[in-house]
């Protein structure tokens, strides 16, 4: 066990939190880029857009979450001083991220008939299929970029990370306006283009973050060996794939309640709640960069065998996030109208913005709660509780969320102003639930890691 390392504090949390602030931020606005240059084609354009984003999302969220566990892995091997161990979990990262892109490949010529069957229009339905096709190949290389940033933020360096995706949105709004609109010489491509010009940005932010990855290795080992064991690799599963779930049943139900209960209200109220969805992943990013970071914290303290700590660590996330998303929900309730003005392009934008606003403004209710399920949330991942998690998403978001969205929208014919009340009331019901799971203290007796020899 190492020796207690002086108690850090705000200043701490915020040198590890503001490049994951950015680089969440940045990688949210090439989602609220996509958005916004798409709109000028239509509410179609946008529906298919953003929706396709959150579908490609949905089966991502899998691998994604799970290579989030690197991060846990990574800052307890720190805190321990054990950084051999530590690189390895990097390169069990790589390999799945590999293995992802080979499923992606193959399954790409069957994902028209997954999108037929939530019976979009026919020119959304063409369109979201056609944004999957030309997307899809990079969600390995987006991946990659998760689990080398999680495992450099688990070291205590979140600027690589930060620097990566710089990269992915500035490439990203250069390609956009070529490929969607023409210009530079390329096609107009349009929503074909959003997602060519989205896969190549992450491609480009890949190689910078491979290049940091190889310059770090030499630090830590020179020219030593990797050395994988399989026992690790499947010990990073067993803990990883649970988070991973824990993800991808939670998107999962959103993308059907997008699918089969919002898309019933129409295609306005579908590019609005899609536009929302956008413009709270800019508030949502920062929150998740701060628990992200608080993550590491806690993940640190376990892994020097101070536990104890882990309380107090927690408080301080949880009110630096719950401050932002306090103020961010002020906003979303005060001024919604100029933020849903941003989205209006062409026929039936003023009933975008009035829809659009009004669900914005009740969005406001959801901030509260999602700092705290946020930060909660992710200290017991970086405590390594992932399974306890995975159900009680299951649970909420399969026996709570869907049904009672299903019955208050498309049963008892509630219309946009349901469908957010149904999502607060979801956020909430998870954040007490997690709240719950760390008072318990269940979190203490897990051990992420292997014992020491």
């Amino acid at each position: 066990m190492n020796a207690r390392a002086p108690a850090v504090g705000l200043r701490e949390l915020l040198a590890l939190a503001w490049p994951v602030v950015l680089s969440r931020s940045t990688q949210s606005v090439v989602g609220l880029c996509d958005a916004l240059m798409s709109a000028r084609l239509g509410d179609e354009a946008l529906a298919a857009v953003t929706t396709g984003a959150i579908n490609l999302l949905s089966i991502g969220v899998l691998p994604m979450g799970t290579v989030f566990i690197v991060q846990s892995f990574a800052a307890q091997l720190y805190g321990r001083g054990d950084l051999l161990a530590a690189r390895r979990y990097a390169w069990y990262g790589l390999a799945l991220a590999v293995i992802t892109t080979v499923a992606a490949v193959a399954i790409t010529p069957w994902l028209g008939a997954g999108v037929a069957v939530f019976r979009f229009v026919p020119g959304v339905q063409l369109a979201i299929t056609d944004y999957l096709h030309w997307r899809f190949w990079s969600l390995g290389a987006f991946v990659a970029m998760e689990a080398l940033g999680n495992w450099f933020g688990g070291l205590g360096d979140t600027r690589v990370h930060m620097r990566a995706s710089m990269i992915v949105m500035s490439v990203n709004i250069v390609l956009n306006w070529a490929l969607i609109f023409g210009h530079l010489g390329a096609p107009a491509m349009g929503v074909k283009g959003a997602a060519l010009a989205s896969g190549l940005a992450t491609c480009a932010g890949l190689a910078y973050m491979l290049a940091a990855f190889t310059a770090r290795q030499r630090e830590i080992a020179g020219g030593a060996p990797i050395a994988p064991r399989l026992g690790e690799f499947l010990r990073m599963l067993r803990f990883g794939v649970p988070n991973g779930l824990n993800w991808f049943m939670e998107i999962s139900a959103f993308t059907l309640f997008l699918n089969a209960v919002v898309s019933r209200l129409g295609t306005t109220v579908l590019a609005a709640m899609n536009a929302i969805l956008q413009v709270n992943s800019i508030s949502f990013m920062p929150a998740f960069g701060i628990a992200s970071a608080g993550a590491v914290l806690v993940g640190q303290a376990i892994g020097r065998g101070d536990r104890d700590d882990v309380p107090r660590l927690l408080r301080l996330s949880a009110s630096v996030a719950l401050v932002w998303q306090g103020g961010v929900g002020l906003v979303y309730f005060t001024l919604p109208r100029p933020i849903m003005s941003a989205f209006a392009a062409g026929a039936g934008s003023d009933e975008l913005v009035r829809i659009g606003a009004g669900m914005l403004a009740l969005s406001a209710a959801w901030q509260v709660f999602d700092a705290l399920g946020l930060t909660v949330g992710e200290a017991l991942r970086a405590a390594g509780d992932t399974t306890w998690c995975m159900w009680m998403r299951l649970a909420s978001a399969w026996t709570v969320f869907v049904p009672v969205a299903w019955w208050v929208v498309n049963v008892r014919g509630g219309g946009p102003s349901a469908a957010i009340g149904v999502t607060v009331f979801y956020i909430a019901v998870l954040a007490m639930a997690f709240i719950w799971r760390f008072r318990s203290g269940a979190w203490r007796r897990i051990e992420l890691v292997e014992p020491e020899a």
